[in-house]
């Protein structure tokens, strides 16, 4: 029996999400390769119209990961980008989906290894809620 492989959509920060990412590859720390990576200038430009139609297109998670609070390069977009990911969790809850299929983190560019366990976590927290029946409507 195949194992149920989520489709996981990242949206990463440039400056420290994206680093870590690459930090990660130099390393040779090898995360979830079901993970698509979409680099973002700053996670506090992702709003809840992102997040919702990359479930609406079948993604099966997604997680925003940004720099860590206090070091954001745009001051506060960490901030901003965490309320809308609870914003959009309440609102994914209401629709009938589960809110741990939409995550926010952060991590410092020279964090590979937080990095890899984050898309690796939520990769694992995915699977075991399923595919995104979403997708079946389509």
């Amino acid at each position: 029996m195949n194992q149920f492989e989520p489709e996981i959509v990242a949206f990463c920060c440039h400056y420290c999400a994206l680093a870590a990412a690459d930090t990660a590859g130099k390393m040779g720390i090898q995360f979830a390769p079901n993970v698509r990576v979409i680099r973002v200038l700053c996670t506090g430009k992702v709003e809840i119209l992102h997040l919702m139609k990359a479930l609406e297109a079948g993604a099966d998670g997604v997680v925003v990961v940004g720099c860590k609070f206090g070091e954001c390069y745009f001051k506060d977009g960490n901030y901003r980008a965490q309320k809308r990911v609870q914003r959009a969790q309440s609102l994914i809850e209401e629709a009938g989906l589960e809110k741990g299929r939409l995550r926010f983190d952060f991590v410092p560019g020279p964090g590979g290894k937080k990095f890899a366990e984050i898309m690796n976590t939520m990769t694992q927290q995915v699977r075991a809620l399923g595919p995104n029946p979403l997708k079946q409507k389509q």
